[in-house]
């Protein structure tokens, strides 16, 4: 029975200590932290490896909301402790007393207040956490999948590419691409580059002409590197360079696809926030494709907002690989044909839970393709097991980090 006009009398932020929830903090010899380019990448000492220079230090958050009734939703992101903190010292006031049903004004509420010192990184990304947990509710409350509650599916079965650096493995999955992580930057010069190409001459050798390839440029690129690197690509039949620059560089995204070709795609804004920030990305830069986190740029209320903007440039959105979160959304439009996976496994070589441990009865794709469930809300359930440890309200941020 569906259960209406119920408001929110608590909000809960946790932080996830150790367990591998955390997909950045896998340990030294899974792929997603070994030599990858970086915008570290300059520097010799944190050049090996990306927890060399604390990715995994913020590690990840579950923010819980509960109404009256007892019913929780729960939405899960990264910012760690400060994050938290934020959430329950000051986004919290935005959301108790509120009915469930107010998501639009609490999500306005909760950015307004904070613009003076937010607006991107983990402030947004304590709000889309907060946010997630909001449609995750409303989804048990009205006994309906979040996907029915913003639009119903437009497709029965979600298309994958798979993000990792053995894309000969994914074809064999089922996968319909790989993307594979760029290993050398500009610091690695010519040679570097060489490097690169070489290994995307063998890839492509290895899967034939007709699966997808692209390169994961992930922030590392200046713009006579990206512009070298994009062109050899554009020979081996590459279909996209991602996420080459600096977010905030829009004049060298810009630059970069006027000097595309017709075969290839210049795509960007894993690490972008809110509409305000695709919107110069679609106006400004033009970008073929964009990939929003669902955990990082605002959350869905924002997704949807963001994914509309780049329907009326007749743009392609899809997200950034963040689970059933993205699921919900992908499934819906029209404008999002198939989206990411992240290959969890430490050699890539098989599918495993992107959360694990962290959700109980996370969906994986089978042959590349993934129905998004029925369930209400997002469809999973939190394991508490997981090494969630929680940061009260009026609690000190050092005090939150003594154990």
């Amino acid at each position: 029975m569906r259960k209406t006009g119920q408001k929110i009398v608590a909000v809960r932020a946790y932080v996830v200590e150790g367990g591998g929830a955390d997909y950045h903090d896998q340990g030294q010899e899974h792929w997603i932290v070994q030599q990858i380019s970086t915008p570290m990448s300059i520097y010799p000492a944190y050049k090996d490896t990306r927890t060399s220079f604390g990715i995994n230090a913020l590690k990840t958050i579950v923010v819980e909301v509960e109404v009256e009734n007892g019913e929780i939703g729960f939405g899960i992101s990264t910012g760690g402790y400060p994050a938290s903190w934020l959430i329950m010292n000051h986004l919290e006031r935005f959301i108790v007393g509120q009915p469930a049903e107010n998501v639009e004004i609490m999500w306005d509420q909760m950015y307004r207040a904070s613009m003076y010192y937010g607006r991107k990184g983990i402030v947004m990304n304590a709000i889309s956490a907060v946010d997630l947990a909001l449609w995750d509710l409303l989804g048990r409350l009205r006994e309906e999948p979040v996907y029915a509650m913003i639009g119903g599916k437009v497709r029965e079965e979600l298309e994958f590419y798979a993000t990792g650096p053995r894309p000969d493995l994914a074809k064999d999955m089922g996968f319909i691409g790989g993307k594979m992580p760029l290993v050398y930057g500009p610091a690695d010069g010519e040679d570097g580059l060489r490097k690169n190409l070489n290994q995307a001459e063998e890839m492509r050798n290895r899967v034939g002409d007709d699966f997808w390839l692209m390169w994961d440029c992930w922030m590392s690129l200046d713009l006579p590197y990206a512009q070298k690197l994009m062109e050899g690509s554009d020979k081996l039949g590459f279909k996209w360079v991602e996420e080459c620059f600096n977010p905030d560089d829009y004049w060298s995204y810009r630059d970069l696809k006027k000097r595309a070709g017709n075969n290839i795609m210049v795509t960007g804004g894993e690490h972008e926030a809110t509409r305000y920030g695709f919107r110069l990305l679609l106006e400004f830069c033009d970008l073929d494709i964009i990939q929003p986190d669902v955990g990082w740029c605002g959350g869905l209320t924002e997704l949807i907002k963001i994914g509309n903007l780049a329907e009326s440039f007749g743009k392609l959105v899809i997200p950034h690989g963040s689970g059933v979160y993205s699921h919900h959304y992908v499934t819906t439009k029209v404008n999002s044909p198939f989206t990411e996976y992240l290959m969890m496994s430490p050699n890539a070589d098989k599918v495993v839970p992107q959360f694990y441990p962290l959700l109980k009865d996370e969906p994986i794709p089978v042959n590349g393709k993934l129905k998004v469930s029925d369930k209400p809300g997002f469809g999973v359930e939190l394991n508490r097991d997981a090494g969630l440890v929680e940061i009260k309200k009026g609690q000190t941020l050092a005090g939150a980090f003594i154990k």
